[in-house]
């Protein structure tokens, strides 16, 4: 695991040094970002203004909640796992042939050998619009710092999984956009608009509740056994995620290209 850690850390730090080597386009595609995602604040504020209540038994602070925790757990899982929404040009390319050679964890360094320069803008934003719609919330701070990472693991998990599909189906470059667009589009929206069986597949295949949802109910009113379905939940479909990557890699066919990754 250390290991792991280490690589994964490389990998950042070489991706954030060649994104800082172009300094305004950085700048600029973050900051384009996080003034995109402040634009829906403003429409949240006037819907919140005509209904005068709750929609869908959320009040605004509770969905800026989901906004802020949603942006930077997006954020996050784009800087650090970028590359998992290109898995289905390098199955279908053959590209994949580079990483199997690497002597770490493929995976890893799959994921790990792309960011996005917007992705930063996703995180600050979080963080700048719960400081602004929180406060000094300490529950909301706290549920909030453990679910950004959370929320990124099962993002990254269900971009893979989707992606995963082309080992056996083809070219799953569709399915890919869709399950993140799925995922996102549940992530932002109050749970109580969704019909019972919508909410289903929020708590199972598209796992929306527990990237936003449950940490919300956490930070309302704390309970034990929440936190504990919530932690172990992630988990198992994050392992899901990882057996599937592997279970369908054992079905690729090499590319025989000859490329050298450094």
């Amino acid at each position: 695991m250390k290991r792991h850690l280490k690589i994964a850390f490389l990998y950042f730090k070489v991706n954030l040094a060649s994104a800082m080597e172009y300094r305004s386009s950085f700048l600029m595609q973050a900051f384009g970002m996080a003034l995109s995602n402040a634009t829906f604040v403003f429409f949240w504020w006037i819907a919140f203004s005509q209904v005068g209540g709750k929609i869908g038994g959320y009040d605004f602070q509770d969905v800026m909640f989901i906004w802020a925790l949603c942006s930077s757990a997006f954020g996050l899982s784009s800087i650090l796992f970028a590359n998992v929404n290109h898995l289905t040009r390098l199955i279908v390319s053959g590209e994949l042939d580079t990483f199997l050679l690497q002597p770490c964890n493929v995976l890893l360094s799959v994921c790990c050998a792309r960011t996005s320069l917007s992705a930063y803008g996703d995180l600050l934003y979080g963080i700048v619009l719960l400081a602004l719609t929180q406060g000094g919330n300490g529950a909301a701070w706290i549920f909030f710092a453990l679910a950004v990472p959370v929320g990124a693991a099962l993002i990254t998990a269900v971009a893979l999984t989707a992606h995963t599909l082309t080992f056996l189906l083809g070219d799953a470059s569709i399915a890919g956009s869709m399950g993140l667009e799925f995922i996102i589009n549940f992530c932002i929206y109050p749970e109580g608009i969704y019909q019972k069986f919508i909410r289903g597949l929020m708590y199972s295949v598209i796992p929306a509740a527990f990237i936003v949802h449950i940490p919300l109910r956490l930070a309302r009113n704390f309970s034990l056994s929440w936190l504990v379905i919530w932690l172990l939940a992630s988990a198992l479909y994050c392992g899901f995620a990882v057996w599937f990557f592997y279970r369908g890699l054992r079905k690729y066919e090499s590319g025989n290209l000859i490329i050298t990754r450094l």
